[in-house]
């Protein structure tokens, strides 16, 4: 049996303590052991920033996340109508050998949560994002 918590969240940094409040509570509630509650934080930090700082030009919009949590695996889904972005696709190769000089910036977040999920889908539909992630609850 599988349990769904929806999040609406505004662009505004701030928010973030709310996400993070929100999950502290949900993995409480579920049993959730202490590492994964701090990597679904990390992720949902790292893919919430990055619709706030570039997924809109300006003003305050909003976008959800919703957190599906089944027997071993956390399915997670960010829904926004900013701009269209693919992170899979689109999103700055990294080059882990460079120096920190060298490195072009960008892409770390991305090179990071992917790391951290057994899955990783984008669509783009009726002018929304939708990215998906499932994460192993280890």
């Amino acid at each position: 049996m599988s349990e769904q918590f929806k999040l609406k969240v505004e662009t505004n940094p701030s928010e973030l303590e709310r996400i993070s409040a929100a999950v502290e509570d949900i993995g409480q509630r579920e049993n959730w052991p202490a590492q994964f509650i701090f990597r679904v934080n990390l992720v949902l930090e790292e893919l919430g920033l990055n619709i706030m700082s570039y997924g809109y030009d300006e003003g305050l919009h909003e976008f959800e996340i919703t957190l599906t949590s089944e027997a071993d695996v956390l399915r997670i889904e960010f829904t926004d109508d900013g701009r269209p972005f693919d992170p899979l696709n689109e999103a700055p190769e990294l080059d882990l050998d460079a120096s920190v000089d060298d490195r072009q910036v960008g892409g770390l977040g991305i090179h990071l949560v992917r790391t951290m999920v057994d899955e990783m889908s984008y669509r783009r539909e009726q002018d929304m994002n939708h990215l998906t992630l499932v994460a192993p609850k280890v």
